[in-house]
This record gives C-alpha cells, structure tokens and sequence, in this order.
C-alpha cells in the first residue's frame, strides 16, 4: 500500500464506534526508523456548526460534511484502506489553521 502523505483524504477503519470515514493526512510521512503512524484530521456530516469544522468541497468526498479540527487522532496505517484524493493546498491552509486554534499553537 502506498504511504500516505499530508493533504491526502484517505477512508480510514476508525473502529466500530467512529465506523469507516473519510479522514485528511496532516502528519508528515513516516520514515522507514519511525513507527508506522499516521495523524489525521476526521469528516463527520453531524456538524455542529464550531469554529473549528472546516466545509471542504471535494468531488471525492460523497456527503456535505466538515474536517473537524477538535477530532485529531493518530492510528496505524494498517487502518487506511483507500486512498480517496488531496485537498488543494488552500484548503489545507484552512484546517490547519483550525487546527492551530484549537490546539492554541
């Protein structure tokens, strides 16, 4: 399976509480000495209208959702199942600066 690299949307087994969602890659790529992690950012389509839910539009992304920044988790790649495509990088300005404001950084 190909690495996953940052501003990419991949389909994501989060478990069976979170189901299989779409998630956006905001981790660096792992080397081959790191562990095989990957940090993201999660879509979910029960917005509840916060400061740090980002609308993204995205042909790939089949529901009218948000990224929200305030559900960051980092799982295994073993997790990702399909690659689904990559933001522009504008629009990953725009979560990460979500991201930046939750975490006050």
């Amino acid at each position: 399976m190909p690495k996953p690299n940052r501003g990419e949307v991949w389909l994501i087994d989060l478990g069976m509480v979170a189901k299989v969602r779409p998630c956006l890659v905001i981790s660096t790529p792992a080397l081959v000495q790191d562990r095989a992690l990957v940090t993201v950012v999660t879509h979910t389509t029960s917005s509840r209208n916060s400061r740090f839910e980002v609308f993204v539009e995205a042909r790939f992304l089949n529901s009218t959702g948000v990224f929200d920044a305030q559900s960051i988790i980092t799982v295994s790649e073993v997790k990702l199942l399909k690659k689904l495509g990559n933001l522009l990088l504008y629009q990953l300005s725009v979560v990460e600066d979500a991201v930046r404001q939750w975490l006050k950084l």
